[in-house]
């Protein structure tokens, strides 16, 4: 059981590692740090903006067409990672609710304070995105 305990921690860092990854790259690219910071920089640019340009060598007409294109899928991509995110919570807090009564006693506390941790993380994390915004 201290093994399944484990690979459960485990797969719970996982995504939400990867969740956070997914939200940095998600991000309008005049978040902390500003312009270049996560993003590529150059003129307020996006990262994937950027890295295409540098990638491609793009020409500055072929820059004018692509950005557009970039800027539109920006919200959708945003507005499927929040949804990802919430359904990720919901599954991760249902999963733990089911794995707490299997457990024992001094298990439970540990796994209490785990939980907390997690919850906290998750509480920083709205604090961050907020402040982002």
């Amino acid at each position: 059981m201290k093994t399944n305990m484990k690979r459960n921690l485990f797969t719970i860092a996982a995504v939400v590692a990867i969740a956070l990854a997914g939200y940095v790259f998600a991000q309008p690219e005049d978040g902390p740090g500003g312009p270049g910071h996560f993003h590529g920089g150059g003129h307020g640019q996006g990262f994937a903006f950027a890295h295409l340009t540098k990638a491609l060598d793009l020409t500055p007409d072929q820059q004018s067409k692509v950005q557009p294109l970039i800027d539109q899928a920006r919200p959708q991509v945003i507005a499927i990672h929040k949804e990802a995110m919430e359904k990720t919570h919901a599954i991760i807090d249902k999963t733990m609710t089911q794995i707490r009564p299997m457990l024992t006693p001094d298990q439970q506390k540990k796994f209490d304070a785990l939980q907390k941790a997690r919850q906290d993380m998750r509480n920083a994390m709205q604090e961050l995105h907020a402040a982002m915004q």
